[in-house]
């Protein structure tokens, strides 16, 4: 469904030259833009930035793109004069590149107008230097402004590769406008685009040193950072090496290629350094840079106070996290992880490829500050906890049982929140010694006719029978034929969803 009024393949023309525009300043260093930004700075005690947004997470509802909804008038308009208004501003644009691997790699080119280059200089960090005509350009006004005072809104060309940031100035924007588009044109190759992290894991086996790559599904803020970026504790010459922090293409072979290869963007809200040791020796290095982060006047940080936000961030570089491989591709996917703060999951289940493809389609989990903070806490159910689906869902559930099945991908659902209360809570130890188990194949399953999965009857290092939701509710058997009775209905609605997948509700 789309509604075109314009020639949208003229619109790519109408952004500047960056490097004829007497207007912009082109690839700027990190130094440069941070004396572009000095006036908004407060300077913490390690050295780095601390920076506060007018917004403070992506404007979800304020957002569309042409292959999905139909564009009005209205929105015609604001393309078209926020192009006619780009020599009213001072620029700086930069040239990055999203991907590393050959078949998904792109340039992408960001314009910020100069007195917002707090944005370029985190969005710069993420993505690595990158050469020739862009892919991809999203022009940023956080300014922009209408004569009736509607603003942010949020417009994507797909087919052109042209995202349009109006009204708004959080640096999640900028970052997620490009991501967008490296997932939709994954999926035009015959993968996948996943909101994933993505890590592997060295294990010591009687064999040798076995190497398991691990993808982790889920939405912000959910422990896909944590988990993704955590040591595991392991000694040499056993070890986990973060690959991805956030975006990643699921090829047709089973490859899983990462997208930012500078830098990660991080949710600060109680970092802690024993729980996220390396999160947080690299949120504390001079490098960083902190958005919405709560800094006194002195400078001194402090990770606990949400009162700007709890979707507080930080900008890392790879370098600085000890858990970072110097790569960023996985040439094989051999465990997919669904992460979930569903208080009726168990800590952890193995799924079939059916049940997998139900866990994508279902994307349960717990709302967080980074899609709305209004609704956090709710419960929500996002489409491969990917809020950035390009094209219809259903397909997307189809074509993710595709390439687990083709690729024997062992699939599973973890859970980072809690089971029945709050008093059953499944901390950061539980889950790394879960995704240690799973790699050395220590765990041991038996089907719940309950749950209707497998789940396990032992996992060294955590208390399974804890975490066993039937012992956490008064009625657990009417609480989960609710949830099927709903999970049913939800999946209805997808109109293109495999029949097998609609029937393999758990």
């Amino acid at each position: 469904m789309s509604s075109q009024r314009v020639e949208t393949s003229r619109l790519q023309d109408e952004f500047p030259d960056p490097e004829s525009a007497d207007n912009v300043v082109y690839n700027p260093t990190f130094d440069e833009l941070r004396e572009f930004a000095n006036h908004d700075e407060t300077t913490t005690e390690y050295g780095s930035p601390r920076y506060v947004s007018a917004q403070k997470s992506r404007s979800a509802d304020q957002t569309k793109n042409l292959v999905d909804d139909d564009f009005s008038d209205d929105d015609w308009d604001a393309i078209e004069d926020a192009l006619a208004g780009v020599e009213d501003y001072e620029f700086v644009c930069l040239d990055r590149m999203v991907g590393r691997h050959p078949d998904t790699s792109y340039v992408c080119r960001l314009f910020v107008p100069k007195e917002f280059s707090r944005i370029a200089l985190s969005w710069a960090k993420l993505l690595e230097p990158a050469q020739g005509e862009p892919d991809f350009q999203t022009l940023q006004l956080p300014d922009w402004d209408t004569e009736d005072g509607q603003r942010r809104r949020i417009r994507i060309l797909p087919e052109e590769g042209l995202t349009f940031v109006l009204g708004s100035d959080y640096t999640g924007e900028a970052k997620k406008s490009f991501l967008r588009l490296y997932m939709y044109r994954a999926k035009q190759q015959g993968g996948l685009g996943l909101h994933a992290g993505s890590k592997r894991v060295r294990i010591d086996d009687e064999d040798g040193i076995e190497e398991v790559g691990q993808a982790f599904l889920g939405l912000s803020a959910t422990g896909k950072s944590t988990l993704t970026g955590h040591g595991c504790w392991l000694d040499d010459p056993e070890g986990a090496e973060m690959l991805q922090d956030d975006v990643c293409a699921m090829l047709p072979d089973g490859q899983i290629t990462g997208s930012e290869g500078n830098g990660l963007y991080i949710k600060t809200d109680g970092l802690d350094g024993d729980e996220q040791p390396a999160l947080y020796d690299a949120a504390t290095d001079e490098s960083a840079v902190f958005e919405n982060v709560h800094v006194e006047d002195d400078g001194t940080v402090d990770f606990d106070n949400t009162d700007l936000t709890t979707n507080g961030r930080a900008v890392i570089l790879r370098e600085c996290l000890d858990s970072a491989a110097d790569d960023i591709d996985m040439a094989e996917v051999d465990q997919i992880f669904f992460i979930t703060r569903n208080p009726t999951m168990p800590a952890i289940a193995r799924l079939t490829p059916e049940q997998a493809a139900v866990a994508f389609m279902l994307g349960e989990s717990i709302q967080t500050s980074a899609g709305d903070p209004d609704a956090a806490g709710e419960s929500i159910r996002v489409v491969g906890t990917n809020p950035f689906i390009i094209g219809p869902e259903g397909e997307e559930g189809n074509r993710f049982y595709d390439l687990i099945d083709d690729n024997d991908v062992e699939t599973y659902v973890i859970n980072t929140g809690y089971v029945g209360s709050p008093d059953a809570d499944i901390g950061v130890e539980d889950s790394v010694n879960i995704l240690v188990g799973a790699a050395r194949g220590n765990i041991e399953w038996n089907y719940d006719e309950k749950l209707g999965m497998d789940i396990p009857e032992s996992v060294p290092g955590v208390d399974v029978e804890a975490f066993y939701p039937p012992n956490q509710f008064d009625d657990y058997e009417s609480e989960i034929d609710a949830m099927r009775e709903e999970r049913r209905a939800y999946l209805a609605q997808f109109e293109t969803l495999a029949d097998d997948i609609e029937d393999a509700v758990y």
